[in-house]
């Protein structure tokens, strides 16, 4: 069911960009249907995206990884280098490890999965689109077999991440961690990022969990 729409509320510009036109078309129909998301461009290629994203300057882009010319960890490459105001979110089948990982290094706002229910990636883009991290738990378990699971948790962990941690267990919301720690909120997106790789968690709740029974006494 889709949400309504304050008469004022700005809506969430969105450019899809996969290979696969079915799956353009099943995403583009249901989020005509959803008064808070505009759908401002569809792309079949990285060429396409690259160009619609200088042009358009959406608030977010739903990408594909894997797409011909240019592929989806290229893009996402250019939009970090050149500083472009855009959110991404990764929809993927997780067939591809490595791919996932390098998404998630090189900045990824977001993951979702083409074989969840469409309502699922619709609520990723609401949550990327409002400053919060989409990780699900299935990518966490993959990104963090790069952790040495043998090494103590306060090893894994920085001390600014020990930092960002605690305030996370304090409610914080990612503006209050950013004015306590004098720091900028994509800074603290960055450190968050981090901790769900290290901690191989996919929420801050479980975050705040896993720092209480692991930190908070010792």
């Amino acid at each position: 069911m889709s949400r309504k729409a304050h008469p004022h509320q700005k809506r969430i510009r969105v450019v899809l960009a996969d290979d696969h036109e079915l799956v353009l078309e099943g995403l583009r129909s249901i989020l005509q249907h959803e008064p808070d998301i505009e759908v401002v461009a569809a792309v079949t290629d990285g060429e396409q995206l690259l160009r619609v994203l200088q042009t358009h300057r959406p608030d977010m882009v739903v990408l594909d990884l894997r797409m011909p010319k240019i592929d989806g960890l290229a893009c996402l490459r250019f939009i970090r280098e050149h500083g472009l105001p855009t959110r991404v979110l990764v929809l993927t089948a997780f067939d591809d490890r490595e791919s996932v990982r390098a998404a998630f290094e090189l900045g990824a706002d977001g993951f979702a999965l083409k074989t969840d229910p469409p309502q699922l990636t619709v609520a990723a883009i609401r949550e990327v689109y409002h400053d919060r991290i989409v990780f699900p738990r299935l990518a966490a378990r993959w990104v963090i077999q790069r952790q040495e699971q043998a090494s103590p948790l306060k090893e894994r962990l920085s001390p600014r991440e020990q930092e960002v941690l605690a305030l996370v267990a304090e409610g914080l919301t990612n503006a209050q961690i950013a004015q306590r720690l004098m720091i900028g909120e994509e800074t603290v997106k960055f450190h968050l990022r981090n901790i769900y790789q290290k901690l191989g968690v996919s929420t801050r709740t479980e975050a705040a969990a896993y720092y209480y029974r692991h930190l908070a006494k010792s």
